[in-house]
Order: structure tokens, then sequence, then C-alpha cells
């Protein structure tokens, strides 16, 4: 497992994430993504790429 992060100020809330890997991201209360698990490192590696905003990395 691996530990991933959103920067709060380049996402956009468009939910990609969410919608690839909810068990591991949701909504917070300014709509935007927050990391509530980690993830596999393919999951991860992924959900990375498909950041239209390159939002998303790993610790």
């Amino acid at each position: 497992m691996v530990k991933v992060k959103v920067d709060a100020d380049t996402c956009i809330g468009c939910g990609l994430c969410i919608s690839t890997l909810p068990d591991v991201f949701q909504f917070g209360d300014d709509g935007k993504s927050v990391v509530i698990a980690d993830a596999d490192e393919a999951q991860a590696d992924e959900v990375i790429a498909s950041c239209p905003v390159a939002a998303i990395s790993k610790e």
C-alpha cells in the first residue's frame, strides 16, 4: 500500500479520483477530494495519471 495526497490548492473537485477509487478518496467540505485511505501501488499510479490537473501524488 502507498500513501497518496491531494494538493487542495490545485484540485478542481472534478471527482474523477473519487469515481475511480471511492475507498481511497471522498469529497471534503470544500468540494475537493480528500484522501481517506491508502491505495495499492497500481491504483495510485492510475489515479495520479488520470487527474486532469495533476493534483494527486504519492507521499
